[in-house]
């Protein structure tokens, strides 16, 4: 006997209702918000990086913050189909096999570099937080090469046997660590960000 569907997604809960309110792409934009609020990561008149973008729910609240004197540059192998601000743009690259002519066309000089990039998940916990941490230190590779001194940080890794490593790297190359759950991150994930603030 088959089971009757259920009328809701399952991931679905009151943050991606909200998100859908205040229309945005994605519930993830609460997280970004949860960050700012702690850590004062984007600020007016900012040049904000966002990696792995799609389908755009932080490059929104970046340019909210940044207002129309920053500039926000997002980058997605996906295209972002949603309307963006003037003073946002967006490019199909790839930041993690081919960096080089990407960061030669998107310029540096950057006060935030952020990135909420997640890998497709196996339902194996170890190979997904190993593949989590290779997009995290291509993200890291990226903010040492485009971020102005006394920059900010933020990356998304699932938890595993690699995020001391990680964490050690961003020592190495900011000034303060932080670690930091937010609330509006599903019960069940993994998922943690790693902050680094004051790029050395």
């Amino acid at each position: 006997m088959r089971r009757a569907k259920t009328k809701h997604n399952h991931w679905s809960d009151h943050y991606t209702q909200r998100a859908k309110k205040e229309k945005y792409p994605a519930r993830s934009v609460y997280k970004l918000q949860e960050m700012q609020s702690k850590f004062r990561l984007i600020r007016k008149g900012n040049r904000v990086l966002d990696l792995g973008c799609s389908p755009g729910s932080w490059l929104l609240l970046a340019a909210q913050l940044t207002t129309g004197s920053g500039e926000v540059v997002g980058v997605d192998l996906k295209p972002v189909t949603i309307q963006l601000p003037r003073h946002v743009s967006v490019y199909t690259g790839d930041i993690l096999t081919d960096p080089d002519p990407l960061i030669a066309y998107i310029g540096t000089g950057y006060h935030v570099v952020m990135s909420d990039m997640a890998p497709a998940t196996t339902g194996q916990k170890d190979m997904d937080a190993a593949r989590s941490f290779h997009l995290c230190q291509a993200a890291l590779a990226a903010a040492e090469r485009v971020l102005l001194p006394g920059g900010r940080f933020v990356c998304k890794i699932f938890q595993g046997s690699e995020f001391e490593k990680l964490s050690a790297s961003v020592k190495q190359s900011f000034r303060h660590l932080k670690i930091f759950k937010p609330s509006s991150s599903r019960k069940a994930s993994k998922e943690i960000y790693i902050i680094g603030m004051g790029k050395i």
